[in-house]
């Protein structure tokens, strides 16, 4: 799991200082890019990490993408904190907490959980892609976007398995099984004389 919590934060994608500007954006992207382009031109394994360097490729372009536009930025940066706070609300319910109330907290954020990661880890990722911005300092074509589109949703889905594996669900208690009736249930089954 990244340090980020599983919600892609783009301001450490790019390195950006707290608070940023347009330019900071702009800079750090270029940077980025040109260094992991000259990365991926001197490795010789490139062909064996191609989906990793898509992936990190395509991550720089939405980082870009998103946080260069302020209105853009503004709204994924609301929406990151929204999904954090909602996780906070439902981790923090009370051990009495009625649980129709837990549910609908559960349900709330998970529905916030699903709509961020489709959004910002998917469906801008891949607009970005087809920014003229991004494609010229990226290189990114089509056929980035078709081998992305698979990477993206692999992607996705990891972060929420991650993020669903550290969230508190229920207590699940071990089954209560009697094999005492079993094992007399299989004697007489093995006997010949199975109940009808």
């Amino acid at each position: 799991m990244t340090d980020d919590l599983g919600y892609i934060d783009y301001r450490t994608v790019l390195a950006l200082p707290d608070p940023y500007k347009p330019a900071d954006v702009i800079r750090s992207y270029k940077k980025r890019m040109k260094q992991l382009l000259i990365e991926i031109s001197e490795n010789e394994h490139a062909h064996e990490r191609q989906q990793q360097y898509l992936l990190q490729i395509a991550q720089l372009n939405a980082a870009f993408y998103i946080l260069r536009d302020r209105e853009r930025g503004e709204r994924y940066l609301q929406a990151r904190d929204e999904v954090i706070r909602l996780e906070q609300d439902w981790r923090g319910t009370e051990e009495g907490t009625v649980p129709e109330e837990e549910d609908k907290l559960r349900r709330r954020y998970d529905q916030a959980l699903r709509d961020f990661l489709a959004a910002y880890m998917e469906e801008y990722v891949l607009e970005a892609g087809r920014d003229p911005e991004c494609v010229e300092h990226s290189g990114w074509n089509p056929s980035h976007e078709r081998h992305a589109g698979r990477i993206l949703r692999q992607n996705r889905q990891q972060r929420y398995q991650e993020i669903h594996e550290r969230l508190p669900y229920f207590e699940i208690s071990p089954p209560e099984i009697a094999w005492e009736e079993r094992a007399s249930f299989l004697d007489t089954l093995l006997q010949g004389d199975a109940p009808a």
